[in-house]
């Protein structure tokens, strides 16, 4: 695990209540690629359901990570990429089962008009900083 330094408000910058403003790492830099709510084989997970693709997508993270010898200790950005800014919450609670309050990244939230597939309500890709 990398040490990493989280700045939640620099000066002259409001608190933010579900990210951190910035986060500083030194070591090895790790690319998720957005993660989509699909099962080992395939499969969609959670049809219609925020809440199931939500955890789908952040095991897909936990292992992508894994891969790369990461974990979501080193995760430095989350974006979200959501086709209904009402499934933030649903997000929220599924990060919050892998990333404490205290150790949030650096995160944006971007509504889109649609995924690839019309039945994807969300995908989130991740960038991590693991010491060398």
């Amino acid at each position: 695990m990398s040490e990493l330094t989280r700045i939640p408000a620099p000066d002259g910058v409001a608190a933010a209540a579900q990210y951190t403003h910035v986060v500083l790492g030194t070591g090895r830099f790790v690319a998720v690629s957005g993660q989509l709510p699909l099962d080992a084989h395939g499969g969609l997970v959670g049809e219609g359901d925020p809440e199931a693709q939500a955890r789908q997508v952040f095991e897909n993270l936990r292992r992508c990570l894994a891969a790369a010898g990461a974990s979501f200790d080193d995760v430095v950005k989350l974006t979200y990429f959501v086709t209904d800014m009402a499934h933030l919450p649903a997000i929220r609670a599924a990060r919050a089962a892998h990333i404490p309050d205290d150790r949030l990244p650096a995160s944006s939230a971007v509504q889109v008009a649609a995924l690839v597939r019309p039945e994807f309500l969300m995908e989130i890709e991740a960038f991590a900083v693991v010491a060398e």
